[in-house]
């Protein structure tokens, strides 16, 4: 069974800049949503961790998503989260060794845009995880990346494995 941990971000319609505040957008939107759209056949459980930009995701918010990813019987886990601060997730879990396949992702354009990244990018990731071997990932714009190697490029708003940057 895969475990989906979510913890806000543009995938969920956290839209600070919109907002003004780290809230976000009280849309009735989940990911949930997208699974049930795209009739997936394998068994999931959702938890919301926390539900904010990931520009205010603090120490304490990234060790208590490290707390419910240990206390989970899932070898398997899927974490949405927002972009700004993706990889320094990936990196806090990456160093833990947790022994588990654990996958971030997240989108660039809102979840309930019609023209949005998410579904790509959660689809993307649900297959990557239940192929990848134990350790942490980020997937995202068709790619997936290590956590010790990956960052976000602003000015083309992808990521890229650190190597490459120029």
């Amino acid at each position: 069974m895969i475990r989906i941990l979510t913890a806000g971000g543009t995938i969920q319609d956290i839209d600070y800049e919109k907002y003004g505040n780290h809230s976000g957008n009280l849309n009735k939107f989940s990911i949930e949503d997208f699974l049930k759209s795209a009739n997936v056949s394998f068994k999931y459980t959702i938890e919301n961790i926390f539900k904010k930009d990931s520009r205010f995701i603090t120490l304490d918010d990234r060790n208590y998503l490290v707390e419910r990813i240990k206390v989970c019987k899932s070898k398997q886990i899927l974490i949405t989260h927002g972009t700004f601060t993706m990889e320094d997730t990936a990196a806090h879990i990456g160093k833990l060794n947790l022994n588990k396949t654990i996958v971030l992702t997240g989108s660039f354009i809102l979840g309930s845009s019609q023209n949005t990244d998410a579904p790509f990018n959660l689809g993307y990731a649900v297959c990557s995880l239940q192929f990848l071997k134990p350790d942490v990932y980020v997937a995202m714009n068709g790619r997936i990346f290590h956590w010790s190697n990956v960052t976000k490029n602003l000015e083309t708003n992808k990521f890229e494995r650190k190597d490459e940057k120029q």
